[in-house]
C-alpha cells in the first residue's frame, strides 16, 4: 500500500467520522470542520461558491455570522426562502448544526480535498 493510498483512506475515514458523530459530541472546531465538509459535499458551494463568496446563483455568505443568528441560519437551511430551496429532507439536525457552526466560524476551516479514489474503493 502506498503512502498516498493510506493517506486517502485515513482522510476518508476521518471525513466519515466527523460527519456521522452527533454535533453535540464534537468540539466547536470539529463541528466547524465537519460543516466545511458538508458545505462541499451537500452542494452548498454550487450556489454560494467554494469559499461561500457567492455566485450568480446564490449570495455571499461571507458575513452571515454578522447578519443572521444561528437559529435564522438553521431555519434558512431547513426551510429555504427567497430563491433558496428547502433542505429539510436532505440534511439531519446534526448536519444543520455543523453547517451553522461552519458558517458562523470567525476563521472558517477549509474542507480537505475530496478523495473519490478512497470513496469508490476504500478496501485498497
Amino acid at each position: 500500500m502506498t503512502i498516498y493510498r493510506l493517506f486517502l483512506q485515513i482522510s476518508f475515514l476521518l471525513t466519515v467520522v466527523l460527519i456521522t458523530v452527533p454535533s453535540h459530541a464534537l468540539s466547536k472546531k470539529e463541528s466547524e470542520e465537519a460543516g466545511a465538509i458538508l458545505f462541499r459535499d451537500k452542494g452548498c458551494a454550487f450556489c454560494h461558491g467554494a469559499n461561500a463568496a457567492g455566485t450568480s446563483r446564490g449570495p455571499s455568505l461571507a458575513d452571515v455570522r454578522k447578519t443572521m443568528k444561528p437559529e435564522q441560519i438553521a431555519d434558512q437551511i431547513q426551510n429555504g426562502g427567497k430563491k433558496m430551496p428547502s433542505f429539510k429532507e436532505s440534511v439531519s439536525k446534526d448536519e444543520v448544526d455543523q453547517l451553522v457552526a461552519y458558517l458562523r466560524a470567525k476563521n472558517r476551516p477549509v474542507a480537505p480535498a475530496a478523495t473519490p479514489a478512497a470513496v469508490s474503493n476504500p478496501a485498497q
